[in-house]
Formats: C-alpha cells, structure tokens, sequence
C-alpha cells in the first residue's frame, strides 16, 4: 500500500475519530485538538502502520493514548456539555426526546471516564470487544465487565447512542 492510500486511509477515518472523542469529551474544542494530535502523530508514525492491522484500531489506540497521557497531566475536571451536543447531525427534537437525551446526558455524565470509554467505542463505534480491547490496552474481559458495571438503562426509542 502506497503511502498517499496510507495517508487517505487516516483522514477517511476523522470523522469517526471526532465523533467519538466529542462523545467522551463532551467539549468540542478540547476534541478537535485530541483528533488534531492523534492524526499528526498518526502521519508522523504511519511507516510503523502494519497493513495487517486495521488502520481505524490502530488511530484509535494512538488517540486513546494521547489522551491518557493528558489526563495524567492534569487533574480530572466534567465540562458539562450535553451529549447530544456532541453530534452535528442532532436534530432538534420533541419534548419526549429531549427528555430521553436529558437523561442519557445524565447518566453519562455520571460515569467514569473508564465505563464511559468502553460505553462508546462499543455502543457508539460499533467496534468488538476485541477492537475497543486493542484500543484501550486492557483484556477483552476487562471490557466486558466495564460494558457490564457501566450500563446505562437506555430510553425506548433505541437510538440513544446513535449520535
């Protein structure tokens, strides 16, 4: 694979790689500059990119690393941002959704930033456990049980994490 299908294969991926990070965030500025960092290194160490992995996992890990390395520089601090802020494509729903958005927001919110990682990357992402395993750096059975600890009783409508 020639390095510019290398480097279309990175950028094909921000949009997912933005999504998720203003998911886990919740602040838009603060993400942008994660995904700015992750796709600088990422191109910067593209050489070290196996064509056997996949190219979504491996920008992932990088992001996921940059951004535990962040969060042990500075003390943990909630912005509080509505998760449907988090998605341009939200729409400006009924009273009965903005109820179910309030609630998940909430819930959200009041997870850790480990269960709330491994929430999205398998809910939101779609990926397997093995994938958001890889991404994180821990046992796939770690990621079940956060999936399992961290829950959420989500609305009826279905779509709760489909930002």
């Amino acid at each position: 694979m020639s390095t510019e299908t290398k480097r279309q294969a990175v950028v094909a991926e921000i949009p997912r790689l933005r999504r998720y990070v203003i998911a886990l965030m919740r602040d838009r500025t603060k993400a942008d500059d994660l995904v700015h960092d992750a796709v600088l290194r990422a191109l910067d160490k593209l050489h070290l990119w196996r064509e056997s992995t996949n190219m979504r996992t491996w920008l992932f890990t990088i992001m996921h690393n940059l951004h535990a390395n962040e969060m042990r520089r500075r003390s943990r601090m909630l912005d509080v941002v509505p998760l449907n802020a988090a998605s341009p494509r939200a729409k400006a729903a009924g009273q009965e959704a903005a109820v179910e958005w309030s609630e998940l927001s909430g819930a959200m919110a009041g997870l850790s930033g480990l269960h709330r990682q491994v929430l999205l990357l398998d809910g939101l992402e779609g990926m397997t456990y093995a994938e958001a395993a890889g991404v994180l750096d821990v046992p796939v059975g770690t990621v079940m049980s956060r999936l399992s600890r961290g829950a959420l009783p989500l609305p009826e409508c279905g779509a709760a994490l489909a930002l």
